[in-house]
């Protein structure tokens, strides 16, 4: 069925870059043996994919503008799972429309999801996030390696060892009663510059292994499946715990600000976070024992630099 549907989506030329350029197609059985040893190798991620259909229909180009688009633009003539993998991207999206350029040896892929619940849309970022950590943690321990010390910085960002190495980005539609969601992931394979990679801290190992881009996304397919549908049937609570062992803020003291309507500038307060909220947002405690709900100001770049708190009821 997915290599009939791939020959439609060829014969009838449907796909779209951008609103007025066609995406050229070829099927994978019509390419030829591919020669360059840093493109994505398509056999080797087919063959570990263990899903039932998150992942098995396959976008992949060597160089794409960003590939949050190619999912986005052509969310309603592909199937609910598909992916687009790009060796290369050159106007990748971030959070707040920053760009993210890519250099080989990143993993970049965006993939489509179709959700009815609203209340847990704002939720399936840590989803994503987790189900990327997890599947890295899996494939050290597969190969005998203690797992890299990858967290989750609140809400999008992947760090190891205290610097960036990736980002997730979801964005969302809402058609016919249900939410379209493009969910954007760049993660930094095997490429040392802008900051660090994960093969670059194996390598500190010298333990002989060394990350594949097919086995990790493959790998995080098969984790986010499973938590998917968890998050879909039982809401984000079976997740919470494994969630905050992987995350960076637990009993984290922050600065954040209130406004008063007594004063132009606002007040500033330290509070504990504490977790995440129902709706998505961070749980915190004041030195007073209040609870309230943080929320970012939509104005810093960094999200810590720039939250303000909202007193829970």
């Amino acid at each position: 069925m997915e290599k009939e549907l791939a020959k439609s989506l060829k014969e009838n030329s449907i796909l779209k870059l951008s609103d007025d350029v066609e995406l050229p197609t070829i099927l994978q059985s019509e390419m030829e043996r591919q020669s360059e040893k840093d493109e994505f190798n398509i056999d080797a991620y087919m063959a570990s994919l263990m899903t039932t259909s998150f992942g098995r229909v396959l976008l992949w180009s060597p160089r794409l503008p960003s590939t949050q688009d190619v999912v986005s633009l052509n969310f309603c003539e592909i199937p609910i799972g598909s992916v687009c993998i790009a060796d290369v991207q050159f106007k990748g999206r971030g959070r707040s429309q920053n760009v993210w350029e890519s250099p080989k040896g990143s993993l970049l892929f965006s993939f489509t999801i179709q959700m009815e619940d609203g209340r847990v849309v704002p939720l399936l970022q840590y989803v994503v996030c987790l189900a990327m950590t997890e599947a890295i943690k899996d494939l050290t321990l597969k190969n005998g390696i203690p797992p890299l010390n990858l967290r989750i910085k609140w809400p999008n960002d992947l760090y190891l060892d205290g610097l960036k190495v990736g980002g997730i980005l979801c964005t969302s539609k809402y058609r016919s009663k249900k939410f379209n969601v493009s969910a954007g992931v760049g993660l930094n394979v095997d490429n040392v510059k802008p900051t660090t990679s994960l093969n670059a801290a194996l390598r500190k190992l010298n333990c002989g292994y060394k990350l594949q881009r097919e086995e990790i996304t493959s790998s995080f397919f098969n984790k986010f499946e499973h938590f998917f549908h968890i998050l879909i049937n039982q809401g984000f609570q079976p997740l919470e715990e494994l969630y905050y062992k992987t995350w960076l803020h637990s009993e984290q003291r922050i600065i954040v600000q209130e406004q008063n309507e007594d004063q132009d500038l606002p007040i500033e307060n330290v509070v504990t976070i504490k977790g995440l909220t129902s709706s998505g947002y961070l749980l915190a405690i004041t030195d007073n024992s209040e609870m309230c709900e943080l929320h970012p100001d939509g104005n810093s770049f960094d999200f810590f630099k720039g939250l303000v708190r909202r007193k829970l009821t």
